[in-house]
């Protein structure tokens, strides 16, 4: 609140003849158990007045209430000035802001940011730690446009490597031609399967070897499947035609796939990079690393960095044979991407076991001279486990995206139903509610949390309508919809002369911290700050809901702010869950 802090400077001058800047003053929302909407802590003006908290606190209180109009009254504990902010301060922030096209929508801050989330394997399906990325990198992409930035939505496809060739030979050896067209599976479920088919049979050859007298790690080098798998990845390198065509061709079925599950779970990108087109681009800075002396060569020819000096280790960035390894790559790519588009920041959404690699990526780009290497930030987010035996698994060992999404459908069908909420609705707008409230409450459950933050995700809690929940929130939308329908609301602006009510007062103040809320988030990269805001804000109206009517309020111009506070409720309830992703329904 700019005007308190302009107040309090101004009563610091002329009550103790001392200038003070704002960064002096220290504003927090009032603590709930005490009466006022903002507090000043007054421990950094005791210097200056040189009397102890309380005396300074209440002189700057009565200063205030004497000389500020939007001061209606203040309180001092201990060290801490709660000011209570005048009604019509508030009732100015509900017609003049907060209902305004403008409200919360960020100027153009001049900044751009790319944000990179999903990077797949072409080998199988997306599975539940896919789902966490993919909506962190979705939802921060919306956080940061809401803020001002320009965003750059990019996924780099892993698209190459030992783990494609084990999916193209085990298609090629038992596959007997079959595609998703023939099978009726997605095409990603489709590798996946000849994936799992590999793994398999290997292993079946490794117990077979370590028959024959061979140790296990001697099995596994030799294991004839591996071989092959070698010798195709090879050609594939070399560029054998035949290996190439099967390449594309199941890479082609895989992305189809893909692209279903990403419009399911209603996330999109601007741009697209693959491992195939970028694995060789880190060997040219390799070599400039080597002519600035930042990385060193060994005796067989690895070239390697000695980052020790920084508590960390010695690290391989080229092998001895003169094939990359994953940094090399990763160098190659940060490079690619700044050169396409300039950007202030580039953040990675990749989870907590890569913590250590990025650590090391951004400090040999900061010790190669790379100007854009301080932009660089890993977004590293915690694992999803799900209580034993409420989900099943096509592979037996992770949870695949579209099964969890149709239990959520499934789910969110039997509770809804449960609770009587889809009274006069044609099957497809309960289809299209299920989907709704299905995808709402599994995007809600994994946004809300920390992204640093392992967490548990139970579908059955998740769809709860009375929790911490997407539903509830979503609920909460459609409950004033229908009331402003019911009611005739004409967004006509009232001329209120009574005083506002706690619980009216407390929306209004909750509904004006949306664009700081923004700002928090965006600078936090966290769609969880976001998630809490917009659950605080549906329970302010839930409490209003239940202690004051809107259709028998005392007078007219009651009733029509009440609608008012609820249509702006509704904006930004929406807007809210639109920045996680996350539809809301009209009706319900």
């Amino acid at each position: 609140m700019d005007f308190i802090i302009e107040a309090v400077i101004k009563a610091v001058k002329d009550l103790y003849q001392t200038d003070i800047d704002a960064n002096a003053v220290n504003l927090q929302e009032t603590r709930k158990e005490f009466e006022g909407q903002v507090t000043v802590v007054t421990f950094p003006f005791t210097k200056v007045s040189r009397k102890g908290p309380e005396q300074t606190g209440t002189e700057i209180g009565e200063y205030l209430k004497a000389n500020v109009n939007e001061v209606a009254s203040f309180n001092v504990i201990k060290g801490f000035l709660n000011i209570s902010v005048a009604d019509e301060y508030w009732l100015a922030q509900l017609n003049n802001t907060i209902l305004t096209k403008d409200f919360a929508v960020a100027k153009p801050n001049g900044r751009k940011v790319m944000v990179e989330y999903s990077s797949p394997n072409t080998n199988k399906p997306l599975h539940l730690g896919h789902i966490r990325n993919n909506l962190l990198g979705f939802s921060l992409s919306e956080i940061l446009a809401a803020a001002g930035y320009e965003v750059v939505k990019a996924n780099l496809v892993n698209d190459r490597g030992i783990h494609i060739c084990k999916s193209m030979l085990a298609w090629q050896q038992f596959g007997n031609g079959e595609t998703p067209q023939s099978s009726g599976l997605k095409g990603d479920h489709l590798a996946g399967k000849y994936y799992v088919w590999f793994d398999k049979a290997y292993k079946q050859q490794i117990i077979e070897l370590i028959e024959e007298g061979q140790t296990e790690e001697e099995a596994k080098k030799n294991a004839p499947l591996i071989k092959q798998a070698q010798e195709m990845l090879q050609k594939w390198e070399a560029g054998d035609e035949e290996v190439i065509s099967l390449w594309k061709t199941m890479n082609g079925w895989v992305y189809d796939g893909f692209a279903e599950t990403y419009k399911a779970l209603g996330v999109s990108f601007d741009k697209y990079y693959y491992e195939s087109d970028t694995y060789l681009l880190g060997k040219d800075i390799v070599e400039e690393g080597l002519q600035k002396g930042v990385f060193f060569k060994k005796e067989d020819g690895s070239v390697w960095i000695d980052l020790t000096a920084d508590g960390l280790d010695q690290k391989l960035v080229l092998r001895a044979d003169g094939t990359s390894v994953y940094i090399t790559q990763d160098l190659g790519t940060a490079q690619l991407k700044y050169n396409d588009f300039h950007m202030d920041e580039s953040i990675y959404v990749v989870g907590n076991e890569q913590d250590y690699h990025f650590k090391v990526l951004f400090l040999i780009l900061d010790k190669l001279g790379k100007s854009w290497a301080k932009g660089l930030y890993h977004l590293s987010y915690g694992m999803v486990d799900l209580p034993s035996g409420k989900m099943k698994s096509r592979e037996g060992t992770v949870v695949d995206a579209d099964d969890l999404m149709a239990d959520m459908y499934s789910t969110a069908k039997e509770q809804t139903d449960a609770a009587g909420k889809v009274e006069g609705l044609s099957d497809s707008e309960k289809d299209a509610l299920y989907h709704t409230i299905g995808m709402g409450a599994l995007k809600y459950f994994l946004l809300k949390v920390d992204p640093k933050k392992r967490l548990l995700f139970d579908p059955n809690e998740s769809v709860d309508f009375q929790g911490h929940t997407g539903p509830f929130i979503q609920y909460t939308h459609a409950r004033i919809k229908s009331v402003l329908a019911k009611a005739g609301y004409t967004g006509a602006t009232p001329t209120l002369t009574n005083e506002l009510d706690g619980v009216e007062r407390d929306l209004i103040v909750s509904l004006t911290k949306f664009p700081e809320t923004i700002i928090e988030a965006a600078k936090g990269h966290s769609p969880a700050v976001i998630a809490n805001y917009v659950y605080e804000v549906a329970k302010n109206y839930n409490k209003f809901y239940h202690e004051k009517s809107i259709n028998q309020a005392e007078t007219e111009d009651l009733k029509q702010f009440r609608m008012q506070l609820s249509a702006a409720t509704a904006t930004v309830i929406n807007r809210s869950m639109k920045l996680l992703g996350i539809e809301v329904p009209e009706r319900m």
